[in-house]
Formats: C-alpha cells, structure tokens, sequence
C-alpha cells in the first residue's frame, strides 16, 4: 500500500465538516473517559501522596515549673504515611475507606473537559494538519513528521486555554478525600462559582501553562504517534484497516504518551490541587518537590497512568473510528 494511497483516503476523512468533526472526537472521548475514569482518580491520589504539610507538635503543657503552653512550636518533619500502594491496592482502599462511587468523583467535570478539549485537539487536528502541510510543502508521499508534530502542538495547546478550567475542577474532586475535609464543593458548577469567587479568574486557570505543556506533549504523542503508527504499520505489515490495527497503534501513542508527559502530568496535579499560597508557581511546585522526595516523584503513579493512557486510547481509538465509518459515510 502506497503513501499516495493513504493520503487518499485521509482526503476523505475530511470531507465532513468542521463541527461534525468536533462532535465525533468529543463523544468518542467522552465514552474513553468514563469507561477509564477510576483509573484516573488512582493516578491522582498516587500524584499527591506525600505532599501532606508540615506537621507539628501538639500545644500540651510544659512538664517544668513554669507549666506555660509552647504558643509557637517547632515544626517537625511529618511522618509519612503511605496510604495508596500501586494501583490495585490504591482502587481497593479508596472502594474500602470512601465507597465506589468516589472513583467516579469529578466525573462531571472530566467529561466537559473531554467535550472541549477532546474534539478540539482531535477533531481539529486533520485540518490544522492540512493547513501547516500546504504551509512546508512537505513532501506527500512520506510520513510528514513535521507537519503532524506541529498540528499536535497547536491543537494540544489551543485546547488547553479553552477547557483549562474544567481540568481544575476535575483534579479537585478527585483529589478530595472524606478523611481530610470531606468534598470540597458539592457540585461541578458550585465548584466554577467558588474558585472564581475565593481564587478569581486565575483560579480557574491555575497550572494553565504546565498544563498546555503536558497536553502539547501527550498531542503528540498520542495523535500524531497513533497517526504515525497506524500508517507504518499499514505500509510495511500489510494489516487490514480494522480493529486489530487500532488498537495496536492506540497501544503505542498510550505507551509514548505516558512516558514523556508523566513528570510535567505530576507536577500539574500537585499545583492545581495545591491550596492558594503554596506554591509561587508551577516551577517552584517541582523544585520544591524535587528536593524534598526525590526524582522519583515525577514518576509516581506512573502505573496508572499508563494503565489509564493505554486504556484511554484503545478505547477513544476504536470508538473514534467506528463512530468515523458511520457519520463520515466512509465506506
């Protein structure tokens, strides 16, 4: 099969128009999000385990003569306690400690992330695509790397401003545990209200630019990885266009994606949940982290993250595509 070919048939890809595009994305995203949702919530928890803040000593009166309470006393390194291990166990005591459905906590906000930011960074991709290759003249006979990579960037970026909020909110339940202070906000919109109210505008777009850095990334990695994937392996292995190839190149961009955006995915978890004040900014967030648990920790809950990835764009590839067959009267 020819590249001539293949560029064929991504022609009629996008004979259907723009909002038809963004509403096929957008669904097959949403229906990837729900059926992977706990594992995000896993990925989450692990993400901010040991972020707990400095614990210190109990105001109990003083055992000499001048039994005076200590008003000020001296901070002591918290104990570490290790409540989520791997993501089985960390599935299992959140099930255990706050029932099912808090696996499901942000749900709302995780799907109207998905609908702005999905059919945005997919749904657009093919005509930012397009637009950039009429830009380099590459050549249309080859794998037009640097076209894809720079569509992935745009749209990755483009849709981070526009649902950035919606990431926020999302974070923020899923973070929220029953033993700390119970949910934080009682609805997803009680959520926008608040933060806008307590933390103004720029609480809703709080780690926007960490944020537009990891999802610029994982773009790539995802869309133009899967893009890429998909057309190698219909060159050189011959594999029929079905289900077998993509879920074997949605395998590939969920694996690349989990490996370059996991540290930046860590560092925007721990600063959009973090309260007002923490942290200075996204780059003192992971300095701060750094020094004090190591290099690893941009690595945590780097399991789900990848069950999740994979699992995520097995299921949004496959749905994507069989949702194309139809609404875009691809035969």
């Amino acid at each position: 099969m020819s590249f001539q070919r293949r560029t064929s048939e991504k022609t009629t890809e996008l004979t259907a128009s723009v909002p038809v595009k963004l509403l096929t994305a957008g669904t097959a995203a949403c229906f990837a999000d729900f059926i992977t949702f706990p594992l995000d919530t896993a990925k989450v928890r692990l993400q901010i385990q040991g972020e707990q803040p400095v614990r210190t000593v109990a105001m109990t009166p003083a055992v000499n003569t001048t039994a005076s309470f200590k008003l000020n006393p001296t901070p002591l390194p918290a104990t570490q306690h290790v409540q989520y291990r791997g993501l089985v166990g960390t599935i299992t005591t959140i099930t255990r400690q706050e029932g099912f459905r808090t696996l499901y906590n942000g749900l709302s906000a995780g799907l109207q992330r998905q609908l702005c930011f999905c059919s945005i960074r997919l749904g657009l991709y093919d005509t930012v695509k397009t637009f950039y290759g009429s830009l380099l003249k590459e050549n249309e006979a080859g794998l037009q790397i640097g076209t894809r990579i720079l569509a992935g960037l745009t749209t990755g970026g483009a849709a981070v401003m526009i649902a950035q909020p919606t990431d926020v909110v999302k974070v923020r339940f899923q973070a929220a545990t029953r033993s700390s202070t119970g949910r934080r906000y009682a609805s997803t919109l009680e959520a926008y209200r608040t933060i806008g109210r307590e933390e103004g505008v720029r609480g809703l777009w709080k780690g926007a630019m960490p944020n537009v850095g990891r999802n610029a990334i994982v773009n790539v990695a995802e869309i133009v990885c899967y893009d890429v994937v998909k057309d190698c392996l219909l060159l050189y292995t011959h594999m029929p266009n079905d289900i077998r190839l993509h879920f074997s190149a949605a395998v590939v961009a969920g694996l690349a994606a989990t490996i370059v955006a996991s540290p930046v995915d860590v560092v925007k978890t721990r600063y959009m949940n973090s309260p007002r004040g923490q942290y200075r900014g996204a780059i003192d967030c992971a300095i701060r982290m750094g020094a004090k648990e190591g290099m690893n920790a941009f690595y945590k809950g780097f399991v789900p993250s990848f069950a999740r990835l994979v699992s995520w764009n097995v299921v949004m590839w496959i749905s994507y595509e069989q949702l194309k067959l139809v609404v875009f009267n691809r035969s």
